[in-house]
């Protein structure tokens, strides 16, 4: 029997409707990860190899797909273009990656967008007046100089939100550079804390890595849960996360710490992230690969 022209027509329109969705479907997301330059001491800052590492624990998650960057950002940056989201874990400061060289305008524009991005450690320190407003919208915070501290220090993570992010993350304590009051949203609009603790009065009194401090502002805020951790939803629909630690590369091996950043690099690519949150395994043979060539640890 044959079709008529019309019926010929629509079932080619149908058939071409049923390929564009299936196509849709399959589409994955991108994830491109972006790892600053070697900086400090064997076995700390190492984001090449915690980049790679984060790479390796999320290899075949369905529905994404990552791209990375090593030692700073890419002379070809074009792949942003078609990022779902971005993580940027390296140095800050007035030479983060993300606002030299007039860099802030490129990324704002990815931002409008709804491109979502989460910044780790160093990551999160801008200057107030070049990147500090930017952050504020971007990711919900950002750690200010004299404002914000850095204690080396191990808060004990004991409580969670219900939140996509922190899905099968268990009470955990590790030792870092915990970074605290960040220069957050008026009235934490719109932000959640994803990792929280109370800073013993001692970590308080300092001294802090640099500068040292103590900083008055902060010890009188003895007894106030500290958020090192956060996550918003932005209003041009994108996701944002800020996560404080990253300072020691061991910290990796533990699986809540892992499990939490994971998990909010999944949730930052729109994704579902399973209810015990996303599953990985880290080797010490992991944990020694990649590292950069700074000599040996003292």
């Amino acid at each position: 029997m044959s079709l008529s022209r019309r019926d010929f027509l629509a079932a080619s329109a149908a058939a071409t409707l049923s390929s564009s969705f299936a196509h849709g479907a399959d589409k994955k997301k991108k994830l491109v990860m972006i790892a600053g330059t070697p900086s400090h001491g064997p076995g700390d800052h190492e984001f090449n190899a915690g980049v790679r590492l984060l790479e390796k624990c999320l290899k075949g998650y369905e529905g994404l797909e990552t791209m990375v960057f090593l030692s700073g950002y890419p002379k070809d940056d074009s792949a942003l273009d078609t990022a779902d989201a971005i993580l940027c874990f390296a140095d800050g400061g007035g030479n983060h990656p993300l606002i030299r060289e007039k860099r802030l305008e490129r990324i704002g524009k990815l931002m409008a967008k709804g491109v979502g991005l989460m910044c780790a450690h160093y990551g999160v320190e801008v200057p107030k007046d070049l990147g500090g407003p930017e952050f504020k919208e971007w990711i919900g915070g950002y750690y200010e100089t004299n404002y914000s501290c850095n204690p080396m220090w191990s808060p004990e993570f004991k409580e969670f939100r219900k939140h996509a992010i922190c899905n099968g993350v268990k009470p955990f304590s590790v030792k870092d550079e915990w970074y605290f009051n960040m220069r957050f949203r008026d009235d934490m609009k719109s932000v959640t804390p994803i990792l929280s603790a109370i800073p013993p009065d001692a970590v308080r009194d300092g001294p802090y890595v640099s500068p040292k401090g103590p900083y008055k502002h902060i010890q009188e805020a003895k007894g106030r849960s500290e958020a090192m951790m956060w996550a918003t939803e932005r209003t041009d629909g994108g996701r944002g996360c800020g996560f404080t630690g990253g300072h020691h590369h061991r910290n990796w091996k533990d699986d809540n710490f892992r499990k939490v950043v994971l998990n909010a690099l999944v949730w930052l690519c729109k994704l579902d992230v399973p209810k015990d949150g996303v599953a990985s395994t880290v080797t010490e043979e992991d944990i020694s690969a990649n590292l950069d060539p700074k000599g040996k640890k003292k």
